[in-house]
Order: C-alpha cells, then structure tokens, then sequence
C-alpha cells in the first residue's frame, strides 16, 4: 500500500441536473426534493461576454470552480488549478467533424479553441488573473480520480491550496454514442495541505483494483453516477454532505482506486 496523501477540503462546488449548488445538493441528500429542470449554469466569475460565447463544458467547470472557491475563502488568482474531463466537450467535437467532412472552410474559430480540454482551464485563469500553474486532466471514465490525485499530490508536495474541478456533458453523434454521458455534472473543490479551520480531512491512497463505490441506494444519487463520469464524484460529495468519518473507493485509472478515508473534526 502506498503512503496517504492527507489534504482539507475548504471548499466545496457543484451543478447537477435538480442541484445547481452544493447546499441545494446538501438539501437533497438531507431529505429533500431534487429541484425541476436547472437553467444554464452561472458561472459569474467569468465576464458577460465571456459567458455569451462559452460554451456549456466551461460554464459547468467555472460555474463549480467558483461556487468551492468563494466557500474556501481562498483568492483564485493565487490557486493552481486542475481541471478533469473524461471527454472534453464532445458537442463541439462532433460539430467540428461534421463540418469538417461537409463543409471545411465554414468551421468556426471560436468553436475550434473551445474544442481543445483545457478550454475551461484557459477561461478561469485569464477571467480569475490567475498566475499559477493549470492542468487539464483526461482519464476518460475515471477522470475524477485522476484529477483528485493530481490536485492531492500537488497541495501535498508544494505545501499549498490547489482547486479541483471535474466535469462531464452529454456527447453528441457518433462519438457520443460510444460513451455513458447523458447529462451535465460539474464538482469542484479546494484542497487544504492543513486544515486553517476546514472540518474534513481526506486521506487518500492509491490501491490496485478497480473496486469502486458501492452504489449509494438513492435512486437520484446512483441516477447521477451512472449519467456521468465526474459524478463518480457523487458518493464522496454524499458521505462529504452527511458530515460523517467513512471511507470508499474512487477510479482513479484503469486497475487504480483511491482508497478515501475521510476524517470529520466535531
């Protein structure tokens, strides 16, 4: 067994179909309805013509990113960032093809620049005037832990805050059929090296086997696992919502789980 990566969650972000914030989604898991359909995600950190002109996968990320790092406290300007996707945006992945293979010179630049996984990480950054180091993650089905093992590693080996954020739309034609995405999910965190007044600790540990969650037995829970890769997210954000030390399991990569024990001060 590896040594535990011991990181403080300071903030918490996410947009979910019937919880476009966490403490709409703590209400939910608290008992609650989840809401009707959601509108857009709002990411306000970013500028309104910004907004205009980004598409769904970056305001998803931003939106999540800026919900977990208000809650932290934290100046985003000063945090590194890792962004996780399983597949990118695949809307505009299946536009670029079509359009290529029909009518290549009517393809859109912006789309273009849009297309590529770190799009969200290039928006948050120039909108936050953020200085430190980005990363885009892809490890398709198992993006989210990849990405928390990322931004654990960093906040532990550069003894700093590091913000996380995983998302996941639906795909579009060919290439969206091949996948398990049928709706929108975004999460986001800030990662502590200390606590500085955070109530969570996550000791995380590489394992091999791909063992997982167990499902969690709520039929709008498990419902936002199987829609989406970053909601592989789902049964930590639940045990995290309940305020309650536990531990599970989370894909990191093929034939890699995190091992997460998580610690609750009183």
């Amino acid at each position: 067994m590896s040594a535990a990566l011991s990181v403080w969650v300071s903030g918490i972000g996410l947009w979910a179909p019937g919880a476009s914030t966490w403490d709409a989604f703590r209400d939910v898991v608290s008992g609650g309805a989840p809401a009707g359909a959601s509108e857009r995600p709002v990411a306000d950190v970013l500028p309104p013509n910004e907004r205009r002109r980004a598409p769904e996968s970056v305001l998803l990320a931003a939106a999540a990113a800026g919900q977990a790092v208000r809650m932290s406290g934290r100046d985003a300007a000063t945090l590194p960032c890792v962004f996780a996707s399983a597949h990118g945006d695949q809307v505009i992945t299946d536009y670029m093809c079509q359009t290529l293979a029909t009518a290549p010179l009517e393809l859109s630049p912006t789309k273009f620049h849009n297309s590529v996984h770190n799009a969200p990480a290039g928006y948050w950054t120039i909108a936050t005037h953020c200085h430190a180091s980005s990363s885009a993650v892809s490890g398709g089905e198992q993006a989210f832990g990849a990405g928390l093992l990322e931004a654990a590693s960093l906040a532990v080996a550069d003894d700093r805050d590091v913000l996380l954020a995983s998302y996941d739309i639906a795909g579009a034609g060919p290439l969206g059929a091949m996948t398990s995405t049928t709706g929108p999910f975004a999460v986001a965190m800030v990662l502590s090296p200390r606590a500085d007044g955070a109530a969570t600790r996550l000791d995380i540990t590489p394992e091999r086997g791909n063992v997982g969650a167990e499902p969690i037995g709520d039929p709008w829970l498990d419902g936002l696992v199987a829609s989406n890769p970053a909601a592989h997210s789902v049964p930590l954000m639940h045990a995290l919502a309940l305020m309650r030390p536990t531990a599970l399991r989370v894909p990191a990569a093929r034939g890699l789980d995190l091992h997460i024990d998580i610690g609750v001060v009183a």
